[in-house]
């Protein structure tokens, strides 16, 4: 019962991060740079990230929870939230540029690099400090 409590409260802190970090950056400080790219949907569909952001969440907390098996530290959530967010940084920051015309690549690598490595950082913190106190 514990494992899905920790697990339920991980995904929850992952969401809320991310929902700030990306829409503070979407919606708020990199407005004009989200602006300047045609091929965004004017209304994304929600659902569709929440849904993401539920995944991710409950994959590193499970990955926590199989690595410290009870037993972690902020610095093993940390750690955690680091190594899977280095991998999807990589992806967001090198793959979509790449792929799609964005109308500066070196803006995009600069923005989306910036908001992940605060977003993985802060969830990787909580991550840590939710199974420390819960685990």
């Amino acid at each position: 019962m514990m494992a899905t409590t920790v697990h339920a409260v991980s995904v929850l802190a992952f969401m809320g991060v991310s929902f700030a970090a990306q829409g503070l950056s979407h919606f708020m400080v990199n407005k004009d740079h989200f602006a300047a790219i045609s091929y965004l949907r004017e209304n994304p569909i929600i659902p569709m990230g929440f849904a993401a952001m539920v995944m991710q969440g409950l994959i590193m907390s499970v990955a926590l929870r199989a690595w410290r098996e009870g037993d972690a530290t902020i610095a093993n959530g940390f750690a955690i939230a680091a190594a899977f967010g280095v991998f999807l940084i990589a992806y967001i920051t090198l793959v979509e540029p790449a792929k799609y015309e964005t109308p500066d690549i070196f803006a995009w690598i600069r923005v989306e690099a910036f908001v992940g490595l605060v977003q993985f950082s802060a969830f990787g913190i909580l991550l840590g400090l939710i199974h420390s106190k819960l685990g």
